[in-house]
């Protein structure tokens, strides 16, 4: 498993009328939170798209528990499980830092594609540093 632990901070705007985040707005912390994962383990998201290969959300979920609040202190820990045959899902959870409280969970599918559209299979540099760190 590969796991990364993002912190993040509620502000304003990702607040509700009600002072909750935005049922939304963690889709974004999860965008966040992936983009720093694989910066973690080597793989640059703008080095992948120069390379020609793309990774699509084709399917996303997320499952509220708690709301977090404005200037709430949150921890996304995010994860991949295993390596994508077609298909690289990472898993999210959405903890707040200072009590502890589960919050949200969640998963993203990205498929693989090159910039004219087109499905691609896993690039093999991908699947090379992914299978490195889960074989660990």
């Amino acid at each position: 498993m590969i796991a990364f632990d993002y912190n993040t901070k509620v502000y304003y705007k990702d607040i509700d009328q009600m002072g909750i985040v935005y049922y939304n707005r963690y889709f974004e912390f999860f965008e966040q939170a992936r983009t720093e994962l694989l910066a973690d383990i080597g793989l640059v998201v703008s080095e992948i798209e120069r390379k020609g290969f793309y990774l699509p959300v084709v399917s996303a979920k997320c499952n509220y528990k708690k709301g977090a609040h404005f200037e709430d202190e949150i921890i996304v820990k995010t994860m991949i499980n295993e390596a994508p045959l077609a298909r690289l899902k990472i898993d999210y959870e959405v903890w707040r830092k200072k009590d502890n409280d589960f919050l949200a969970d969640g998963y993203t599918i990205h498929g693989f594609i090159n910039k004219e559209g087109e499905p691609k299979r896993p690039p093999k540099f991908l699947l090379d540093v992914i299978n490195s760190f889960i074989s660990d």
